[in-house]
């Protein structure tokens, strides 16, 4: 075989070797094997369901609280602050949808378009993340933080997010028509700014991958917890830990103010280790308050078998 011919047939085995290596999105088996902690139910692309009674009771936690719980176990990187939000008084939980995009490469950007040509994939790269989108959902995406000719989506796309998810959306990056967006009844989003601009110079390089938040690491199927003061993205197998502790935290701290007020504890007493009397005194309040608990009794009890309190 000569030169030219061998060069022909490692051309057309390299090529081959591209095409078949591009992904769009990560498979159900890759994102399995990324979120090994967790044993609960699945969507069919693979990401941990959080329960919908977990993603509600999130909804009355605080960031410190949940930030807290995070840095505790080592997760010091799942916070990230200082957002545009489109509507500031609401709160946004859901389940981590990601996209990450990158400045335009044409020879990776035309690989990415025909693989997903070859998936069914229709319309711009930008909308493709939307189509996999599942009730309670958010689309969290990195735009590397790009504002001008990096608006991810107009008020079009947001209400398609919107009719997918009944939810909205998280992007290091941009938005156009704002107006419009914020018409969109129960779409609410955070964002890095605003610009009439479209999109331009940008690829949409993945789906359901690991991205870059600011100084987050998100993986698909996170829970997300998006305040006025930031968004914090929760490993799923630690949502109930979370949840459940801050829970707890707020019910001591109701006690705490009531005694407090009342004048039967100093706080010397309440803001250290509590006696066993104090703790004796909070087992009987919770019992004679049982409306103020936000988990079952079961829920509770074990956790405060559990743990020191």
């Amino acid at each position: 075989m000569n030169k030219f011919l061998m060069l022909i047939v490692w051309i057309t085995l390299y090529t081959g070797i591209m095409a078949q290596s591009v992904q769009v999105s990560f498979t159900p088996d890759q994102i399995k094997a990324l979120t090994p902690e967790w044993k609960g139910e699945r969507f069919s692309d693979g990401r941990p369901k959080v329960s919908d009674r977990l993603l509600e009771r999130l909804k009355n936690i605080s960031m410190e609280e949940a930030w807290g719980t995070l840095r505790n176990l080592g997760f010091n990187n799942q916070y990230e602050g200082d957002w545009m939000i489109i509507q500031e008084d609401e709160v946004m939980v859901g389940r981590a949808v990601t996209a990450q995009y990158m400045p335009l490469r044409p020879d990776w950007n035309d690989l990415i378009k025909k693989q997903g040509e070859d998936e069914g994939r229709i319309g711009g790269t930008n909308s493709w993340p939307i189509d996999v989108l599942e009730p309670g959902d958010i689309y969290v995406a990195d735009g590397f933080g790009k504002i001008v000719n990096g608006t991810l989506i107009g008020d079009n796309l947001g209400n398609s997010i919107y009719a997918k998810s009944k939810n909205g959306i998280i992007f290091y990056g941009s938005v156009r028509d704002l107006a419009g967006l914020e018409t969109i009844e129960g779409f609410n989003g955070w964002i890095k700014g605003q610009d009439p601009s479209y999109i331009q110079e940008m690829m949409m390089s993945g789906i359901n991958q690991p991205i870059r938040i600011g100084r987050a690491t998100v993986l698909p199927g996170d829970a997300v917890l998006a305040k006025k003061t930031g968004v914090i993205f929760i490993p799923a197998h630690l949502v109930e830990q979370v949840v459940i502790r801050s829970e707890f935290i707020a019910l001591r701290d109701q006690f705490g103010h009531q005694r407090l007020i009342e004048g039967t504890y100093t706080p010397g007493q309440i803001d250290r280790q509590w006696t066993d009397d104090i703790k004796s005194d909070f087992i009987k309040w919770l019992d004679d308050n049982p409306d103020k608990l936000p988990m079952t009794r079961t829920e509770l009890d074990q956790y405060m078998k559990d743990r020191s309190w």
